[in-house]
């Protein structure tokens, strides 16, 4: 299948996970589609339910999607924007990203939102302890060629159609609110910060916030897909076993890259944890090997 991108990007984001999340996802689209950490939003742009509320404790991701339903970011508009900012970008450079990056942090505009998460370094979005938006620039001043913004563009009308043709509700809250409005025919995605990886994307992850959310999920009366690590060949999060365990976990391995050379690829285990044993956890268009983990024991379903 190919994958919708959505216009927002961030460390983490789920595009290789999006074919096995719906392959495992079982689900009649007859409730509500709740994510509480939507980040990006690839995986409810894939899925398309025809209710969903998206939530996420950065305001200005909420803001930015917000934007776009209430018809105040518009392809047109980033279009327009995109060219007049790109063309400074390109014509003073580094100064012209500081400036931007200081009017966000003082006006919060979603459209330079837009312009700092596509120039910005790797894609990144980090903010310090003020709130501030801290990424340095990714030093590329022709960021925003002309094939690209039509590429950006295009993503923002795919969005727009998206959420017009649904009912979706775009919220800035802490997930305990979003979960607690689940009910049983309803279908919970969660994509948390990483505990132990990342977790500075908009504020800390911690044990804390692990425990609480395992005894949320623990409770609901819907049904739930959880993205996490699993492990890789320095470490194991210990979390699967220690709170995890007592769910399904499926596994898939990919790779992901440290610098240029092909002998820095390296290998990451990624979990996705249910409350539900899925039936067809084996797509065959998939390229993947995964197995599923039932309570600690494990067994292949290839």
């Amino acid at each position: 299948m190919k994958v919708k991108v959505p216009p927002i990007k961030c460390q983490g984001i789920k595009t290789k996970l999006v074919p096995i999340i719906k392959n495992i996802m079982e689900w009649d689209n007859e409730g509500k589609w709740i994510e509480p950490f939507v980040g990006s939003g690839v995986v409810g742009f894939n899925v398309l339910p025809k209710q969903a509320l998206l939530s996420d404790n950065n305001p200005h991701i909420i803001k930015f999607y917000s934007a776009i339903k209430a018809g105040e970011i518009t392809p047109e508009k980033a279009r327009g924007f995109l060219e007049e900012n790109g063309e400074k970008l390109l014509s003073q450079g580094a100064d012209f990203y500081y400036l931007v990056r200081e009017r966000f942090n003082e006006e919060g505009n979603p459209l330079d939102f837009l312009f700092l998460n596509r120039s910005c370094f790797n894609g990144m979005i980090r903010f310090n302890g003020d709130g501030k938006f801290n990424v340095p620039f990714g030093h590329i001043p022709n960021r925003f060629a002309p094939a690209y913004i039509t590429k950006i563009v295009n993503q923002i009308a795919y969005v727009q159609d998206a959420i017009r043709l649904n009912e979706w509700e775009f919220f800035c809250q802490d997930f305990e609110a979003a979960l607690k409005l689940a009910g049983e025919n309803d279908f919970i995605y969660c994509d948390p910060p990483y505990i132990g990886r990342h977790v500075d994307y908009y504020n800390s992850w911690d044990n804390e916030h692990e425990v609480k959310l395992h005894r949320i999920l623990s409770d609901t009366p819907a049904r739930f897909i959880l993205s996490t690590w699993h492990s890789n060949q320095h470490r194991e999060n210990l979390y699967i076993d220690s709170h995890w365990s007592d769910f399904f976990i499926v596994t898939k391995e990919h790779f992901y890259h440290v610098g240029a050379s092909e002998e820095n690829r390296k290998p990451m285990l990624e979990a996705l944890v249910t409350n539900y044993k899925p039936e067809t956890v084996i797509d065959e268009s998939l390229p993947v090997q995964l197995k599923l983990f039932e309570r600690k024991e494990e067994y292949s379903v290839a």
